[in-house]
């Protein structure tokens, strides 16, 4: 399996607080992985950092495998609030379709119309500035979607979202063989969706295969191991002492 990502010592503080240093982990190609962690902790500046639009404080290293697509869908959505639905994704997908003949430009002009069908958005002239946020965020996730990318790196992508939508997102993605990293609080749509969870604690990285529920539970391995290696080291430490205080000068 071809490995996708790879990450090494990239680190990131905001001022005084570090959010995370020196960490590193590796992607493979059809991995789908859900990045948890508390909030304020550096999901986003994580997300950032591996999309290209934020560095690392440290330098370190991001080695993508060569010449594939990556997307990314950020939680504030960058538009033209004056564009039509379907002008704005094809102004967004500029970077995409800049190369593609007339007839490759056609089909994605096509799968960008069936896409904002699917998510119910047929009035595709409608103006950017008169949707709602769930609207908006359907149109970046069409725009995400359109490009067919190998690499899909989405920021909370069910915020917003109804029921449909998020059923026909989490439908796209099972079915895709696209590889993921996205931050998400919807533990339903993570299960159906993701084949890991990558846990962010305390500036460390975690890695567990399998849905939420084994997540959790591994991860209060790690928690109950950890506890029993610290009392460990009490009980030595507190021995010694022991012994240091009953010998004799």
């Amino acid at each position: 399996m071809a490995s996708y990502l790879q990450i090494e010592n990239i680190s990131k503080s905001y001022g005084p607080k570090i959010l995370f240093e020196n960490i590193g982990f590796n992607i493979n190609e059809g991995d789908k992985i859900a990045l948890i962690a508390p909030n304020g902790t550096g999901k986003t500046s994580l997300l950032r950092i591996l999309a290209g639009t934020d560095k690392s404080d440290s330098g370190g290293k991001i080695t993508f495998l060569k010449d594939i697509r990556i997307a990314f869908l950020e939680q504030d959505y960058a538009y033209d609030p004056e564009a039509g639905i379907f002008d704005q994704v094809m102004s967004g997908s500029e970077k995409w379709t800049k190369n593609l003949d007339h007839d490759a430009y056609a089909e994605y002009e096509l799968r960008v119309r069936q896409l904002l069908t699917s998510f119910k958005l047929p009035d595709m002239d409608k103006k950017m500035k008169l949707l709602s946020g769930g609207e908006i965020k359907r149109v970046a996730i069409t725009e995400m979607l359109a490009s067919e990318a190998k690499f899909l790196i989405m920021g909370e992508p069910t915020n917003h979202l109804d029921i449909d939508a998020i059923e026909f997102l989490e439908g796209y993605l099972s079915r895709s063989r696209c590889t993921l990293l996205m931050v998400t609080h919807d533990r339903y749509f993570l299960d159906r969706v993701c084949n890991t969870v990558i846990e962010m604690d305390h500036g460390a990285i975690y890695t567990y295969k399998g849905d939420y529920e084994n997540y959790l539970e591994k991860r209060q391995e790690r928690i109950d191991n950890y506890n029993a290696e610290t009392d460990k080291v009490r009980n030595i430490l507190r021995r010694e002492l022991e012994w240091i205080h009953a010998t004799p000068c």
